[in-house]
């Protein structure tokens, strides 16, 4: 089993970007030119990597080698997009890692892009940003290039990259390590480890919170100690957990309301299951079903937010009113959208800069709106 914090490791400190990694300071999938780039490196990393895992290290500083980090990431339907952009796609797994020098709210995303195992060419399936559809990507060093459809497959990197791979793999020390680590860092959140099929190791932290029907955890952590992976991180979600002998299931829950009035709805169930032959699965499945609001008071809501983010644009000054609104605008106005105002999201993100500046609150419930969107989107 690879240490995936070894492997960061392996990767930063064997070369520059080259024809079998990439690394960048962020990725941002939610617009589409960092949509359309992320697709490019995806669909040349794979051209470039027929017999070989190639990999996207996302959160280190480009000239420096720097680990910044970033913020965890847990779109788990990453694959979709991959599925609807490009032909002949690749498995691509989006990995959260943490490091001990990080705060506990950013990590370093790895991407690994599975070979395919054959001749096939990744391409373009359709139209993104300033490329176009039918379009091959390969690398060429450290750089992406686009390249016409005749291209020759080469198989250059498979025993360098099977070599520091095993260099990466995981021992008794590491594992042991990470689970005194986890136990010391999250003291004060019930931490708790399990061992399943005598093999994986799963260290999970939360705070408790138990209702008259329920019992549900916020502030959690989960990692796979085996892989150094961070499986699930929020300071803000109530989540569900429950456990048997081979399995480790989440529902994730999101507060959703108008007028002081807010409910916990559950927004995706996650199932680890862990098999004898020393393997484990992931799915996840959308739970998710928007809240719907008598339109005339959601068109209230929409035209004081449009009002508000119109003030911040003009840098003028907010009444007491105001800031309450502001508070909840990101949520709001995700409310609308999922009530058929399709353009909430664009206003939302056309205020993206100006609510960043304002306050850091805000600015989360900002994230958190927008984490919501690509999960309901991309499933």
């Amino acid at each position: 089993m690879i240490n995936k914090r070894l492997l960061i490791k392996n990767l930063l400190a064997h070369n520059d970007e080259n024809s079998f990694y990439d690394k960048k300071r962020k990725i941002n999938i939610s617009e589409k030119e960092g949509k359309a780039k992320f697709l490019k490196h995806v669909c040349a990393l794979s051209n470039s990597n027929p017999q070989n895992n190639s990999f996207i290290v996302i959160g280190v500083q480009d000239e420096t080698n720097t680990i910044i980090g970033v913020d965890f990431f847990d779109d788990s339907k990453i694959q979709n997009l991959i599925n609807a952009y490009l032909t002949n796609p690749p498995l691509v797994q989006y990995e959260n890692i943490p490091f001990p020098h990080l705060p506990d709210d950013k990590v370093i995303g790895l991407v690994t892009i599975r070979p395919k195992g054959n001749n096939s060419i990744t391409s373009l399936r359709k139209n993104i940003w300033k490329y176009y559809s039918g379009t091959v990507f390969v690398r060429e060093g450290s750089i992406s290039m686009p390249k016409g459809v005749n291209i020759t497959i080469k198989d250059v990197n498979a025993n360098l990259v099977k070599s520091i791979e095993n260099h990466a793999k995981n021992n008794i020390k590491h594992t042991l390590d990470s689970v005194f680590d986890f136990m010391r860092k999250r003291k004060d959140y019930t931490p708790q480890y399990k061992v399943f099929k005598e093999y994986f190791v799963l260290c999970w932290s939360g705070k408790k919170k138990a209702t008259k029907d329920d019992i549900f955890y916020s502030r959690v952590d989960i990692e796979l100690v085996n892989e150094q992976v961070r499986l699930f991180f929020s300071n803000l979600d109530e989540v569900s957990i429950e456990y048997t002998s081979d399995s480790f299931k989440i529902i994730e829950y999101v507060n959703l309301g108008l007028q002081g009035s807010k409910t916990y709805i559950p927004l995706e169930a996650t199932q680890i299951h862990f098999t004898n032959n020393a393997n484990y699965t992931i799915t996840s499945k959308l739970l998710f079903q928007p809240p719907q609001y008598d339109k005339k008071v959601l068109h209230h809501i929409y035209n004081a937010n449009n009002a508000i983010v119109e003030k911040l644009k003009n840098d003028s000054t907010l009444n007491t009113q105001e800031h309450i609104t502001l508070k909840n605008l990101p949520m709001t106005y995700l409310i609308c959208y999922f009530n058929c105002f399709h353009d909430a999201m664009n206003k939302l993100t056309e205020a993206k800069p100006f609510i960043k500046a304002y306050k850091t609150e805000v600015y989360k419930q900002f994230k958190e709106a927008m984490r919501i969107l690509r999960k309901v989107k991309y499933s």
